[in-house]
């Protein structure tokens, strides 16, 4: 049993939300999808929670109005295993109103922020503080981070 699951807040869109990420990451799927009875807040019958599972950790998506917002106080990561993989989820996650940040950070169209990080990257942020500076400067003027950039940031010393 995974003891934390993270419950992201939707207006009436988490089981579009849910069939979405699923059809982004591998090894994912819907589990559950509840409906509001009489006693709910929302419309009888209409989808009150989706359980679903990325990459077989646990979320639960809940339709629960537009009273509340993301902010980038909380984000998914994503470590992405090479730069193609950066490439196909940050403009699947951009299409049709995500919005683009900063530093690999974006929101979806749902609101939802992101990070699409290269795992690579984590190396490139470690070791010679000079190095680290310079791919640090780097990855601040990107909005998608480019491994190639960091890279060649890193290495320019």
């Amino acid at each position: 049993m995974q003891k934390i699951v993270t419950n992201l807040w939707y207006d009436n869109q988490a089981r579009e939300a849910a069939e979405f990420y699923c059809s982004l990451i591998p090894n994912s799927r819907i589990t559950a999808i509840q409906h509001y009875t009489e006693s709910g807040y929302g419309e009888t019958g209409a989808v009150m929670l989706v359980d679903f599972e990325l990459d077989g950790q646990k979320f639960t998506g809940i339709n629960g109005g537009g009273d509340y917002h993301y902010t980038h106080a909380m984000s998914l990561l994503i470590n992405c295993d090479s730069q193609d993989e950066v490439d196909r989820l940050w403009e699947a996650l951009l299409a049709d109103g995500g919005k683009e940040i900063e530093c690999g950070w974006l929101n979806d169209r749902f609101g939802v922020p992101w990070q699409i990080w290269p795992a690579e990257a984590d190396e490139l942020m470690t070791g010679d503080p000079a190095a680290v500076d310079r791919a640090t400067k780097a990855m601040l003027g990107m909005k998608k981070i480019d491994l190639e950039g960091l890279r060649a940031a890193y290495n320019a010393g």
